[in-house]
C-alpha cells in the first residue's frame, strides 16, 4: 500500500475534547502528524463526517484505487449502518475497522458491529494508536 485513507465518522472531529476518559486527550491533527512522520513513504489522506452518506461517498471515491487501503472508524454508525457495510462489501480496497475504546467493555449496544464481517480486520481498545496499528496491518498486505 502506498496510499492510506483514514475515514472517521460522527463526533470523531471532537477527539481531544470529547470524553477524554474514553477517547484520550490527543487531537486528530496530532495523530495525523505523527502518522505522516512515521510513514514518510505513504500518503495518508484523512476524511471525517458526521453524515452517513458522506462516509459512503468517501469509501466509494477511494475504494477502487489500486494500492489504496482504508482505515475506518465509523463511530456509532458501526452499530447501525447496513448501508456502510454494503459499501465496504462492494469496494475493492481492504478496510480495517478501528475503535479507540474497547467497545466490548462498554454498553451492550456497542458490542455488535454491522461492519466487521466485511472488513479485512478489526483493531480496538488501544487509544489513538489503533490508527497506527491499522496502517501497519495494511502495509503488510
Amino acid at each position: 500500500m502506498q496510499n492510506i485513507t483514514i475515514i472517521n465518522g460522527p463526533n470523531l472531529n471532537l477527539l481531544g475534547v470529547r470524553e477524554p476518559e474514553i477517547y484520550g486527550s490527543e487531537s486528530i491533527n496530532s495523530v495525523l502528524d505523527k502518522l505522516r512522520q512515521a510513514y514518510p513513504g505513504v500518503t495518508v489522506d484523512y476524511f471525517q463526517s458526521n453524515h452517513e452518506g458522506d462516509l459512503i461517498d468517501c469509501l466509494q471515491k477511494y475504494g477502487f484505487e489500486p494500492g489504496r487501503g482504508i482505515v475506518l472508524n465509523a463511530g456509532a454508525y458501526t452499530h447501525t449502518s447496513l448501508a456502510i457495510a454494503d459499501c465496504i462489501a462492494a469496494i475493492k480496497a481492504p478496510v480495517v475497522e478501528v475503535h479507540i475504546s474497547n467497545v466490548h467493555a462498554r454498553e451492550p449496544f456497542r458490542h455488535q458491529s454491522m461492519l466487521s464481517r466485511v472488513c479485512r480486520g478489526v483493531i480496538l481498545g488501544f487509544g489513538t494508536d489503533v490508527y497506527r496499528l491499522a496502517i501497519e496491518a495494511l502495509l503488510k498486505l
